[in-house]
């Protein structure tokens, strides 16, 4: 049934404190979510500012809210280099071990001596040798083994010699992992660090079934990423445990490998190990701006969750407005705090002005509308949209492939609903989490924006009165889902 956003609550672990206690100036905060909301194609889903171990700032952008199992992208990295450290630390492997000690199946076919001599480190770095991302390359020589397909593709450099953002890097890393270790990623973390940090429920992509992608896939919350990046800012230690070794902190997030040629200030700054550098500070980082900054000379964590098309002038406004509240000055301090905490509890993604219900009933039930030429060619994008009235509600039909995902109309404001998935007998076949906003207009257009609340993702939709089409647009395409049932979270969430 739909569901209205009810109050987040607080972080699982780590305790709250007016920001003036802990020296932040709460005006700096209140300024950088003004600017995040003047920046053209950036939307804030998630925010935890965490200083001196005391939460200062947390909230969410309603409909989402700070503890939404979300797709985090290549924050995925950072969990998976943990694991690393664990590993390490267990005596399971080294990280200077050859990828091939750990695969010895693959060691006859694997001929050419820059991939034979290839380490964990080169793959943690992303310093494998080759000149850009061997995704695509290496599906090319193995389609079904991505791990056989990669070390079968020659690097053009030495190994540890030439840095390449390079997804099959942390995938091999994570295939050495779980074989290890014997289990999936998310298993070997629950008791080691997921359940001490705190981090309920998770989930994680997998490919083949059984095997953690560990490069992206990684379904967890703002809360589950300001704890990692927490944990990272104490060196390892949480409470009283010593979770993971300092030296490995120290190893993870020190410079491994120069990144020059990279397009945007903070990403030429070095990449560690499946960490980048920053100018102030190193952060975890996944696509459309999932962040989690770990701000050692501010004694501070800023973790973000976002839909954003380029992440860097979300950068910038922490830099500007953010790190400078960071420092200790805090004035102003009960006036400031208190208008913080009415800032945060209001926070809203825009909505879509416009009305649950058409003024033509007539025309609009059961239209099936085809989409636009010229709408969204991103997977899964439906291909039609049929609109109609059922059970006292109007609701929209959005098919693509042989996949039907039905979601409710809101009128104005935000409706979440788990919307099933169906398959062409009629079957259900997944749930996925949606909020709707939007109906008809004034004009009488039907405009919709749906939000996938386990992912970065909102789908708009837009069909004028009287047209026989729709308008169908991603405000940003969601990366490796091919069906609308790959918008929910794989599989089961881990408790």
């Amino acid at each position: 049934m739909p569901q209205t956003v009810a109050p987040d609550p607080a972080h699982p672990t780590l305790p709250a404190s007016p920001p003036s206690e802990q020296g932040v100036d709460a005006r700096g905060v209140t300024a950088f979510l003004d600017a995040v909301e003047q920046l053209p194609d950036v939307q804030l889903h998630g925010l935890v500012v965490v200083r001196h171990g005391h939460v200062v700032a947390r909230g969410a952008w309603a409909p989402y809210r700070v503890d939404t199992v979300g797709r985090v992208y290549s924050v995925s990295k950072a969990f998976t280099t943990t694991a690393l450290g664990l590993a390490v630390a267990e005596g399971l492997l080294g990280l200077d071990d050859r990828v091939l000690s750990h695969l010895p199946e693959l060691d006859a076919e694997v001929t050419d001596p820059r991939s034979r001599a290839l380490t964990l480190r080169h793959l943690g770095s992303m310093a494998a040798g080759h000149l850009t991302d061997a995704l695509d390359p290496a599906l090319a020589v193995d389609p079904t083994d991505l791990v056989r397909g990669f070390l079968r593709l020659p690097p053009e450099r030495e190994p540890g010699t030439h840095f390449a953002y390079s997804q099959p890097c942390t995938y091999t890393l994570a295939t050495v992992l779980q074989r290890v270790t014997g289990q999936r990623l998310v298993d070997y973390l629950r008791p080691r660090l997921l359940d001490p940090l705190g981090v309920g429920p998770v989930a994680w992509q997998q490919d083949p079934p059984g095997r953690d992608v560990g490069y992206s896939g990684l379904h967890t919350g703002a809360d589950a990423v300001a704890s990692l990046a927490q944990l990272y800012l104490q060196r390892g230690r949480w409470e009283q445990q010593q979770l993971l070794p300092g030296a490995w902190v120290e190893e993870a997030s020190r410079v491994q490998v120069g990144t020059p040629d990279e397009d945007d200030p903070d990403w030429r700054l070095g990449y560690g190990l499946q960490l980048w550098r920053s100018r102030h500070g190193y952060r975890a980082d996944g696509a459309y701006g999932q962040l989690g900054l770990v701000l050692p000379q501010q004694d501070a964590v800023v973790a973000l969750t976002s839909e954003c098309a380029s992440v860097q002038p979300l950068l910038e406004a922490v830099w500007e407005h953010l790190l400078p509240a960071l420092s200790d000055g805090a004035q102003g301090a009960g006036d400031a705090d208190a208008e913080l905490v009415r800032r945060l509890a209001g926070l809203r993604l825009p909505e879509v002005d416009a009305g649950p219900g058409p003024a033509d009933p007539a025309r609009w039930d059961g239209a099936r509308l085809p989409a636009a030429p010229g709408s969204s060619p991103e997977t899964p994008a439906p291909t039609s949209v049929r609109v109609r009235r059922a059970d006292g509600r109007w609701e929209l039909s959005l098919a693509h492939g042989e996949q039907v995902l039905v979601a409710p109309l809101a009128g104005a404001g935000w409706l979440t609903d788990d919307a099933p998935v169906t398959d062409p007998d009629g079957g259900e076949v997944a749930r996925v989490p949606v909020a709707t906003s939007g109906g008809w207009t004034a004009d009488g257009d039907l405009a919709v924006d749906v939000a996938f609340l386990q992912t970065p993702h909102r789908l708009r939709l837009h069909a004028r009165a009287g047209a026989d089409e729709v308008d169908v647009r991603w405000v940003s395409a969601p990366l490796w889902a091919p069906q609308l049932s790959d918008l929910a979270a794989p599989g089961d969430l881990t408790p």
